[in-house]
C-alpha cells in the first residue's frame, strides 16, 4: 500500500536493498584494493631486506661454495640471510668465492 508520498513500503525496501547491495560492492573492491596493496608492501619490504643482505650458495660437488647479495636471482634461497658481518666473515674463509653477478664484496670490505 503506497505511503503519503505515494511510494509503497515494498518499493522503498526494494530501493533500500539495492543501495545496500551497492554499498557493499562498494567495500568489498575497497578491501580487495586494501589487500593489493598490502600484499605489495609485503613484497616490498622483503625485497629491500633481501637487498640489505646477503646468503650463503652452499658448496656443490666440485665447486666453491658462493656468497650472493640477498637479492641476486642466481640464488634463490628461502633460507635465511646472512647480516654485513657474517658476509665479511664468509669472504674471509678460503672455500667461499663472492659472486661474479652481483659483486657482493663492492662496498662490503671497503668499508
Amino acid at each position: 500500500m503506497p505511503g503519503p508520498e505515494g511510494i509503497s513500503d515494498l518499493d522503498k525496501n526494494r530501493t533500500l536493498e539495492q543501495w545496500l547491495e551497492w554499498q557493499l560492492r562498494q567495500v568489498r573492491n575497497r578491501v580487495r584494493e586494501l589487500e593489493i596493496e598490502e600484499q605489495q608492501e609485503l613484497r616490498a619490504r622483503q625485497r629491500a631486506r633481501a637487498e640489505q643482505s646477503w646468503k650463503n650458495q652452499p658448496r656443490r660437488s666440485g665447486e666453491m661454495a658462493v656468497l650472493h647479495r640477498g637479492g641476486c636471482g642466481l640464488y634463490t634461497s628461502e633460507l635465511g640471510y646472512l647480516t654485513r658481518h657474517e658476509a665479511i666473515i664468509a669472504l674471509a674463509e678460503p672455500d667461499i668465492e663472492p659472486c661474479q653477478i652481483c659483486t657482493p664484496q663492492t662496498g662490503l670490505v671497503d668499508e
